[in-house]
């Protein structure tokens, strides 16, 4: 789990085109990181290390390979900020994030199947 894991706004940046497009040649991700952000060559490489020493990425012959994937990392982000904002508290979370509004009987419906399937016994 990436729990911990926080990536800085370019190394995310980066990190969304590699899983998006994972395995991906380097070559071809500094042409795409030019072209999309106006990132230089030695920029992309220097976040590519960057994101390989957070253990990421890996690259292998000059193929960027995805260790952690977008969704492991998103479960992790939430959970340290649900942990470091709420106190680790589900309930409070959500009612902060429903503060005065009403959820539909769809979105209650929702959340409730949710919990029910995530329930300890």
């Amino acid at each position: 789990m990436s729990s911990g894991l926080k990536l800085a706004a370019a190394e995310e940046r980066l990190a969304e085109i590699i899983w998006a497009t994972a395995p991906v040649n380097s070559t071809e991700l500094a042409k795409t990181t030019k072209r999309d952000f106006g990132w230089g060559k030695s920029t992309t490489y220097t976040l590519l290390k960057r994101l390989s020493n957070k253990g990421v990425i890996k690259t292998e012959n000059a193929t960027v390979l995805v260790l952690v994937p977008k969704d492991e990392y998103i479960t992790g982000r939430s959970r340290d900020f649900v942990s470091g904002r709420f106190g680790g508290s589900l309930p409070a979370f959500i009612t902060s994030f429903v503060g005065d509004g009403k959820l539909s009987d769809t979105q209650a419906d929702e959340l409730i199947r949710l919990i029910r399937s995530h329930k300890e016994d």
